[in-house]
């Protein structure tokens, strides 16, 4: 019995990464458009539409650099129903 498991799951027909000639035809079937795309995103930059200038960004300077801080505690006690009121008086 194999301790690995995961070559004999099956995975998916259809999964994984699309081969280079796939993509090659799929950049091919969408060159011609490029022009017009790249006019209605400059159009909706300049709506100041806030997808596309966060895009923008995104793709010219990359995402921020993000730090986790593993040493912060929450020492605030979270109710778990906080919508129920305790009742603390005598019945």
């Amino acid at each position: 019995m194999s301790i690995d498991k995961r070559k004999n799951n099956g995975g998916h027909s259809n999964g994984g990464r699309k081969s280079k000639a796939e993509e090659q035809q799929l950049i091919e079937k969408l060159s011609p458009m490029e022009e017009e795309v790249l006019k209605k995103f400059a159009f909706n930059i300049k709506a100041g539409e806030k997808w596309a200038i966060e895009l923008f960004f995104k793709y010219m300077y990359g995402l921020p650099k993000q730090i986790i801080d593993a040493n912060v505690t929450n020492t605030v006690i979270q109710p778990i129903f906080p919508d129920v009121q305790k009742d603390n008086s005598d019945k």
